[in-house]
């Protein structure tokens, strides 16, 4: 490699020399060897002694330095000399951005698994000197992580820093963080040459210059595995003109024309996504899984990738793909075939009822041959609408909590029903019909409980379920038992609906007769002996079925069953208020751990409007026929009717039960498990990740966090009040 001049080395020696303390003559030496003569040609001799003496105190313990010196018109230069580490530049470029300091020029070098990187930048709005010790504190902070291979929580540091600065006007104030200025989203002209310079290729990219922009052009070349070996910073009036020197991480030039094609749309299509992960609540998730999705789609359906030609678009996919990993899962889980229709017309396609449900399900099962064929027929049209009712509510600002949850329950509805059918009719082939002693038909009957039972579905809901049939009796064909039978029936309807455990669509049995000891599906003779007040069913399960609802099935015994439970649940038996309070103590005991708040069990939280609502249903459902709805929010509208509820409890039980469902609702997107429902105890920033997923509109975590936090006691303490009030 040639080196620089002799006149350029004696200045920078004399610098140096006037610079007190000697240096190890080595490390100039070092420079000299290794570093391009690009280098010496852009930093002045001084400039060369101070990176010199940089390099000199590096170490284990402190493997990076930075200095700020500055410069003319309002200008400062970012000097960092540090050990190499894959993805150093991004991070850098990421720092600078979150210290809300706009990049203008500059270049980077790395020699003998080192780098010296240069930037001249200057701070948004005209902002005061850049903070030196707290740019090198935060970058020592990162590059620790990076050394330990946690470079991923690394770039999820930075992105969230880097959407509070971008979520803040040029002074520091409030901006509309899901709207990005339009030129940030501009189209890039990139070229590439890999005949200029080996071992490397030449990339060059042009576009607008925008806040952040150099961060989000080498986070997409990090995503893709690319090495930075140098660039050539440079922005000339608003447009950036920046120069990369790239390889494959594990060497190698990007020569192949597609290979250069796909690096172009991914790295294109990265940077705008990254200045869209303001509307994105949780960013890092974002754009970890934005290029899953590319990697994905460019695989196997290219055309996918239409659907990102706009920038709303792309601020949607944003606001979907950082909303919920295990969200993604389910995203991911689907074929294109089925989830491109779902992505490019979500807006277009309506939310369907449960007859137009039914028949696109049956339509679509009846073109599998075998039942596994139906099975996963079945299960595709469960994601894509679960997926279209998940974008809708996340998305649509006039899809209501009530209007959601129907939805789910609508869906869960039909894909039971079609279970049921399918595998009945395998067990029909096999066994014939079940029949009762006097001969006619064995009838079988689906009930839902709990928030299935009571169309509230949220979220990772699971599907509770009563399966009841008709009586005694054998199949005619085989002679086994219709407890066997209806036994098997359930067996293979629950393993017809695949679920991940505690999550959506999960089927949940265990608010049958006798719970986990009794069978799976009980004759009609035995609910009505459990459930009677001289039965063995207890005094919560009077009270659980409230939520009781047939959905599939006959019909005629699903009503039997209904009016059963409401000479059971509405008769003149005195409500034991004692037993019922005591299991309601025992749930905030017991199920909420020391010092944390459970959204759904902790005192003033959403079981105790639920039972709030449902105490009085019991106490007045006898005399007011109005008051018998599986649901929350009809009952506390009927007890308000009816003057049951005080002037000012029934809105706020309602805005509490509201508030609550919405908070559980983010809980289960967030970690997809319907029980987990503790609020996060790490921290500000774990409870800000979360208001941000219910649309708190403070650019700051801490400050989001706050106005949740804020929110959740002044529910807590309103139901807490009408609880105790009406209850204890």
């Amino acid at each position: 490699m040639p080196t620089p001049p002799p006149s350029v080395l004696d200045a920078v020696r004399a610098a140096l020399a006037r610079g007190g303390s000697p240096v190890d003559p080595k490390i100039l030496d070092e420079f000299v060897t290794h570093l391009d003569p690009g280098y010496f040609a852009e930093a002045a001799p001084e400039d060369v002694a101070g990176h010199v003496r940089m390099a000199a105190t590096l170490g284990p313990s402190r493997p990076a330095r930075l200095a700020v010196t500055a410069r003319e018109a309002g200008r400062y230069e970012v000097a960092v000399v540090a050990f190499d580490y894959f993805a150093e530049f991004s991070i850098l470029c990421g720092l600078l951005a979150a210290h809300r300091l706009g990049i203008e020029s500059g270049h980077v070098h790395t020699f003998a698994r080192k780098i010296v990187d240069v930037f001249r930048v200057v701070p948004w709005g005209g902002r005061r000197r850049p903070d030196e010790t707290a740019l090198e504190r935060d970058l020592l902070e990162m590059l620790g992580l990076v050394a330990e291979g946690r470079t991923d929580e690394a770039r999820e540091r930075l992105n969230r820093r880097l959407v509070e600065a971008l979520g803040s006007g040029p002074e520091g104030g409030a901006a509309d963080r899901a709207r990005p200025p339009a030129e940030s989203l501009a189209p890039l002209e990139i070229a590439f040459d890999s005949q200029a310079s080996a071992p490397w290729t030449v990339m060059d990219v042009q576009g607008r210059d925008t806040p952040g922009f150099l961060y989000a052009l080498a986070n997409a070349l990090a995503l893709r595995g690319i090495y930075v070996h140098r660039v050539r910073i440079e922005s000339v009036g608003r447009e950036a003109r920046d120069r990369f020197w790239i390889a494959h991480r594990g060497g190698g030039r990007i020569e192949d024309a597609a290979e250069q094609q796909a690096l172009r749309l991914a790295v294109a299509l990265i940077k705008q996504f990254t200045h869209l992960l303001p509307s994105a609540p949780d960013p890092a998730l974002a754009l970890r899984c934005f290029d899953q999705f590319l990697d994905r789609a460019m695989a196997e359906r290219p055309e996918a990738l239409a659907l990102l030609g706009s920038p709303e678009g792309l601020r949607e996919l944003a606001r979907l793909l950082g909303s919920s990993a295990f969200l993604w899962e389910d995203f991911l889980r689907m074929q294109f075939e089925h989830l491109l229709p779902v992505l490019g017309e979500w807006r277009s396609r309506p939310l369907l009822d449960r007859e137009a449900l039914g028949q696109a399900l049956r339509v679509r099962v009846a073109a599998g041959g075998s039942l596994e064929e139906r099975k996963q027929l079945l299960n595709a049209f469960k994601d894509e609408q679960v997926l279209l009712i998940d974008m809708k509510h996340l998305l649509d600002p006039s899809i209501t909590l009530e209007r959601f949850s129907r939805a789910l329950t609508d869906l869960a509805e039909t894909v039971v029903g079609e279970a049921l059918d399918l595998y009945r009719a395998r067990l029909l082939e096999e066994h014939g019909p079940p029949l009762m002693a006097d001969g006619r038909e064995c009838p079988v009957a689906i009930l839902g409980l709990g928030k299935f039972g009571g169309r509230e579905m949220g979220y990772a809901s699971d599907i509770e379920l009563l399966v009841v049939y008709g009586g005694p009796g054998a199949t005619e064909r085989s002679g086994i038992e219709n407890g066997i039978f209806f036994e098997e029936l359930v067996r293979g309807l629950t393993d017809l609906i695949a679920a991940r455990e505690e999550g959506i669509f999960h089927v949940d049995l265990r608010l049958r007769p006798h719970g986990g000891k009794g069978p799976l599906a009980s004759p009609l003779e035995a609910v009505r002996a459990y459930y009677r007040p001289e039965g063995d069913a207890a005094s919560f399960e009077r009270q659980a079925l409230i939520k009781l609802r047939w959905l599939a099935g006959d019909e005629a015994l699903g009503r039997e069953v209904e009016a059963h439970r409401d000479g059971f649940v509405w008769s003149d038996a005195p409500w034991d208020r004692e037993n019922a309070l005591h299991l309601r103590e025992r749930q905030a005991r017991e199920l909420v751990p020391p010092g944390r708040f459970n959204v759904k069990y902790s005192r003033g939280a959403l079981v105790e409007v639920e039972y709030a609502a449902q105490y009085l249903q019991i106490q007045h459902g006898r005399e007011h026929r109005e008051l018998r709805t599986p649901s929350t929010l009809p009952a506390l509208e009927a007890l308000d009717s009816l003057g049951l509820l005080g002037e000012i409890e029934h809105p706020h039980l309602r805005g509490a039960y509201i508030f609550w469902r919405r908070v559980a609702d983010g809980l289960r997107m967030v970690r997809g498990n319907a029980r987990d429902l503790l609020l996060p105890a790490d921290g500000p920033e774990a409870l800000g990740l979360l208001a941000r997923r219910l649309g708190y509109p403070q650019a700051g975590w801490s400050q989001a966090g706050a106005a949740l936090a804020a929110d959740v006691a002044a529910h807590r303490d309103l139901v807490s009040a009408i609880f105790d009030r009406r209850f204890r």
